[in-house]
């Protein structure tokens, strides 16, 4: 079977996904999608920290990790269906990549809670972190946003803007949505493919 890897660019409470395959070194795009990590889609889930932020400590942990679960829970599932789906087409599903952010390693709950900033970087987080152990088992490549381009540029030895024109092609066959949500979901999935680097597992820290 034919090798593919997905690539992931999370918000808070979803994120986008795409399928990717590359033969003789040009990518295809086997699947994309846009999958809801929370059940029921409201701020209130979405922005598990914010709403958090308004609890005591221990119902804001007990909320925090009942929210985790759920996406933990909908990322495997997802993952789960989009294998099942490629192999049926003749592709082996064995990597993935995961888009970081670029921000600092989160101190513990109550301090995430004192500070709005670190609040917004708590939620995004939450839901990457999420990807990441739903997709143990697969061999994972993580690469900071800032980072992207360059690492994939250097990983397939091409130009970056020549990478960039190659990814921005890969959407206009499919039409909307081809934002930069599934663009950059694009490379760090090609990015996986080219990579030799060891697997990450679930218990690997999100530092970004």
């Amino acid at each position: 079977m034919k090798s593919a890897a997905l690539g992931f660019r999370a918000h808070s409470g979803w994120t986008a996904v795409v399928a990717l395959s590359v033969m003789q070194g040009a990518p295809s795009v086997l699947a994309r999608q846009r999958l809801h990590l929370v059940e029921t889609f409201a701020y209130e889930f979405r922005q598990p920290y914010h709403t958090a932020e308004k609890m005591p400590l221990e119902q804001a942990h007990a909320f925090i990790s009942r929210i985790e679960a759920e996406a933990r829970r909908l990322a495997r599932r997802a993952i789960t269906e989009l294998k099942e789906g490629l192999r049926t087409q003749g592709y082996e599903l064995n990597r993935c990549g995961l888009v970081l952010a670029s921000g600092r390693t989160l101190p513990p709950l109550p301090q995430i809670l004192a500070s709005h900033a670190l609040i917004h970087t708590a939620d995004g987080e939450l839901f990457r972190r999420a990807i990441l152990y739903a997709s143990s088992g697969l061999a994972s490549t993580t690469a900071k946003e800032r980072d992207l381009l360059t690492e994939t540029s250097r990983a397939l030895r091409l130009e970056p803007n020549d990478l960039t024109r190659r990814i921005a092609a890969l959407g206009r066959p499919l039409g909307p949505p081809w934002s930069q949500d599934e663009k950059f979901a694009s490379l760090v999935a090609w990015l996986a493919l080219a990579s030799r680097r060891a697997p990450v597992t679930h218990a690997a820290k999100l530092k970004g």
